[in-house]
């Protein structure tokens, strides 16, 4: 069941916002992965057309979100056999208007709250330790020499965290091409909560 409706809040430095339904309801959490990856950022205001469906925790999350004039993304995993049974008629279904007690919403605000609070303490000691480790591995000649761009990179116009898809990739933008905003305190590393501190950083 897909449904349409605008993107209501979006923050670039983390990579996640919210979506509203046209029909109304609750905002919906989307992740900067549920996008399709055509190098054009998420706008506030832009209208889309998303699915649902639970996370770990049974909250609701936009997924297989596209834009107007394309091509919804296939499900991977839709059983083989549907195609032969004739298709339900789509009734209209129309989100809760209703708040409920202790509903989904303000968990997740707080379990956001919680995340991001961890992550900021996380992410500031690892690239402390980081740093550390590059200062005793390396003279300190080198340090200041950016790496080798591969023959084939060029600035395509990505600048944000959330487009990038490595620690790897988000360094060689930021140290070959102008206008990123990928290095927020001016320390030389990019994408410091998103890419460059987790401990699968590559």
């Amino acid at each position: 069941m897909r449904y349409q409706g605008k993107l209501k809040k979006w923050n670039a430095e983390r990579g996640f916002g919210f979506i509203v339904a046209d029909d109304g309801g609750q905002d919906i959490f989307v992740h900067v992965s549920a996008f399709p990856r055509d190098g054009t950022p998420p706008t506030e205001g832009e209208p889309l057309s998303f699915e649902i469906q639970p996370d770990r925790d049974g909250k609701k999350k936009a997924v297989r979100v596209s834009r107007p004039g394309t091509q919804p993304p296939v499900r991977l995993h839709s059983p083989a056999h549907t195609q032969a049974h004739t298709p339900a008629p789509r009734a209209a279904r129309r989100m809760s208007r209703a708040p409920k007690e202790n509903g989904p919403g303000s968990k997740l605000i707080a379990v956001l709250i919680l995340a991001a609070l961890g992550w900021y303490g996380y992410s500031h000691y690892a690239l402390r330790a980081a740093q550390l480790q590059v200062q005793q591995a390396m003279p300190a000649a080198e340090l200041s020499v950016p790496a080798p761009s591969p023959a084939d990179f060029h600035c395509d116009g990505r600048k944000y965290c959330s487009q990038m898809t490595s620690c790897a990739e988000a360094t060689r933008f930021l140290n070959n091409c102008p206008g990123m905003e990928m290095d927020g305190n001016r320390d030389g590393v990019p994408c410091e909560q998103q890419w460059c501190t987790s401990p699968f950083a590559k």
